[in-house]
């Protein structure tokens, strides 16, 4: 079973060693989608979503939101902010898919260090 839980966060950043409008200072309003998979347990949830949110809340929201993200994360894109997301909660979800969207027409999925293997990067 899937099941997914979405968030936002503003915060600001600024791409290095790039040439273009990112290299300056800027923020973005992100959405987070965090997607779990797990079994149905006998209570009739994979995950109780108000445990969900404390989690991700806890561990990802409070650290970002409001902040300048390089501070955290050096080279901030957005790629790179969705592996940091997967590491800060890997141990305490059964994490699936985290989609981060740095626009309304601009996201990436990222599925894990073992996607990072099949697809060779």
């Amino acid at each position: 079973m899937l099941i997914a839980k979405e968030f936002t966060f503003d915060a600001a950043h600024k791409l290095l060693n790039y040439d273009g409008p990112c290299a300056n200072l800027h923020g973005h309003t992100y959405k987070l989608q965090i997607v779990l998979s797990g079994s149905v347990q006998k209570n009739g949830m994979v995950i109780d979503f108000v445990d969900f949110k404390k989690i991700v809340t806890e561990r990802v929201i409070s650290k970002l939101d409001h902040k300048f993200i390089n501070k955290i994360i050096k080279q901030s894109t957005a790629e790179n902010i969705a592996i940091w997301i997967w590491n800060q909660l890997e141990k305490n979800l059964p994490i699936y898919e985290i989609r981060l969207w740095e626009t309304p027409t601009s996201f990436v999925m990222y599925r894990g260090p073992d996607q990072e293997k099949e697809t060779g990067r």
